[in-house]
């Protein structure tokens, strides 16, 4: 490749971490799309402060409490999530002075939890499989322990729409400056929905054309939804991608800004991972190989007129055990 490296001007003096949310590069990728008929280029939120796309929308969902009064000084601040989300919530609770209790699934890396508690947050890490409303589940969890803790604040990122405002406000307004208007499709995976949800919508109102298309894995029901508006209890069961899919309806998901929703398995989307990351030298993780792989299926979709942006959430350095485990993929059976 011809070097045609710029040197970019350096970033003013800011006064705190969270001051460096947003406004991250978008990069082609050059090889693994390389036989696709258009460009392919990836919104990198792993350069944000806490290495994932969640830093946006839980500095939204902690000023939009303050704003209200619903957090208050010495609070604390109590979400369900499965690590990045926690993550995002954690710097803003150090530069603002709250507590944080988070409550996790036991499906998620062990990464996930040792970074959390490194930023000072109490970790409580509960079944998968389980039903939603089961007093054992992540969801039961955090929403009972708010309730019984003075002077705390429930985030609820699946329901709370700040979520999905923070990413109308900043990721859909970035990519469309980046793009200088030129995106036709923006592809994301889905769990709360608020990235696809507020993005796709700003992206929509400054052009209808824009296609917005959805990466669900196997084992949630979301993509069912979407076609039906039924919740189907067959489409939920046990998986192992991180990051994306659900077994409950979020209120941040507006399914009308969605064109189309894509499954991707378990495999594919670990194995895509790693892929991006040895050939296009960004580390990335398991939900960015979801996208991807989501977006690979659906080339055929594609024409050279077309500019793609996809999304990629967070960080390779949050899935070291697992899927950049060579032992746990070949326990997996998937090399």
């Amino acid at each position: 490749m011809e070097n045609t490296r710029t040197k970019p001007a350096p970033p003013a003096p800011v006064d705190h971490i969270l001051h460096t949310i947003g406004n991250t590069p978008l990069i082609r990728l050059n090889h693994i799309t390389k036989d696709l008929p258009c460009p392919v280029y990836a919104k990198v939120d792993s350069f944000n402060p806490g290495h994932s796309i969640k830093d946006r929308m839980a500095l939204k969902m902690v000023e939009d409490a303050e704003a209200k009064g619903i957090l208050k000084p010495g609070g604390t601040i109590i979400e369900s999530t499965s690590g990045n989300t926690g993550m995002g919530l954690a710097l803003a609770a150090l530069a603002k002075g709250y507590k944080c209790i988070f409550t996790t699934s036991d499906k998620q890396s062990k990464e996930k939890f040792d970074i959390l508690r490194a930023f000072g947050a109490q970790v409580i890490v509960c079944p998968t499989n389980v039903a939603p409303d089961d007093p054992q589940s992540y969801y039961s969890v955090a929403k009972k322990l708010s309730e019984e803790i003075p002077n705390s604040f429930y985030t609820n990122q699946y329901f709370n729409l700040s979520n999905q405002a923070a990413h109308y406000e900043t990721t859909g307004p970035e990519i469309w400056e980046q793009t200088q208007g030129k995106v036709t499709h923006f592809i994301v995976g889905v769990g709360t929905g608020g990235t696809i949800s507020g993005t796709g919508k700003y992206l929509k109102e400054q052009n209808p054309a824009v296609q917005v298309w959805g990466v669900d894995t196997y084992g949630s029901a979301l993509k069912k939804f979407h076609e039906t508006g039924e919740f189907d209890d067959n489409e939920v069961y046990s998986y192992i991608t991180e990051g994306i899919g659900e077994d409950i309806i979020p209120d941040n998901i507006d399914f009308s800004v969605i064109d189309y929703f894509e499954k991707v398995t378990d495999k594919e989307g670990a194995i895509m991972a790693r892929r991006i990351t040895k050939e296009e030298g960004i580390f990335v993780g398991y939900s960015c190989g979801s996208a991807l792989q989501g977006l690979m299926q659906l080339k055929d979709r594609l024409t050279p007129e077309d500019y793609v942006v996809i999304v990629f959430h967070d960080h390779g350095s949050r899935y070291i055990g697992k899927i950049y485990n060579d032992d746990w993929m070949q326990e997996q059976g998937w090399l």
